[in-house]
């Protein structure tokens, strides 16, 4: 089993970023999918949830309206589609497989910063 986070990097205030976490290993399509985040010294916090067919999604209230998750079951992938940063998203973004079994990727370090 593994989950591959990418597209991390440093981005000014106000910019966008794209994650994408692509799986295998395990039946993708089953599972539920949830994008979490973990700043220094602080907990981890999960960020936004999508169903196994994309068809329900949540938010945590601090990124609404700013961030979108989207799948395609075809490739395996999750997305986390990040507008308007702010330097308080910077954190370590993991994502994360919900379903019979939970599953984790090594995470993609997000930098908001000017």
């Amino acid at each position: 089993v593994q989950l591959v986070e990418s597209g991390g990097g440093l981005v000014q205030p106000g910019g966008s970023l794209r994650l994408s976490c692509t799986a295998s290993g395990f039946t993708f399509s089953s599972y539920a999918m949830r994008w979490s985040r973990q700043a220094p010294g602080k907990e981890r916090e999960w960020v936004a949830v999508i169903g196994s067919d994309g068809g329900r999604r949540n938010y945590v209230n601090s990124v609404k309206g700013r961030f979108n998750i989207s799948r395609d079951n075809a490739k395996n992938t999750v997305y986390l589609q990040m507008n308007s940063l702010k330097p308080e998203d910077t954190a370590v973004y993991y994502c994360n497989a919900v379903g019979p079994y939970s599953y984790w990727g090594q995470g993609t370090q997000v930098t908001v910063s000017s």
